[in-house]
């Protein structure tokens, strides 16, 4: 599972994904804008707390001075960042490809 941003608490009164981390399998790379006031770190530590008591792999990256939907505002700015980014969701996509066995 890949998510850019999301938010991982309680929002607008439904649950968000820290509630169900003990109910998830598949490893999970995230990616946060460290810029974005929208989602606050703690909220980020305490997803990544919930998954790792629940035993699920996963990697989060924070980007500092990026903001919320950095990845596809396409900012000059923030081009390192994205690279990174992209560079990762393929590693990641790479490293879970069904291989096929002739």
């Amino acid at each position: 599972m890949i998510g850019f941003y999301g938010y991982p608490d309680a929002l607008d009164g439904a649950d968000g994904p820290t509630r169900f981390a003990s109910e998830m399998s598949a490893p999970i790379l995230a990616l946060w804008g460290g810029a974005d006031e929208s989602i606050p770190a703690p909220v980020v530590t305490a997803f990544g707390d919930a998954l790792g008591r629940a035993g699920i792999a996963h990697e989060f990256v924070t980007y500092p001075g990026a903001p919320h939907a950095f990845f596809g505002r396409g900012a000059p700015e923030h081009a390192d960042a994205c690279a990174d980014a992209l560079a990762r969701v393929m590693a990641f996509l790479g490293e879970r490809r069904p291989t096929i066995s002739r």
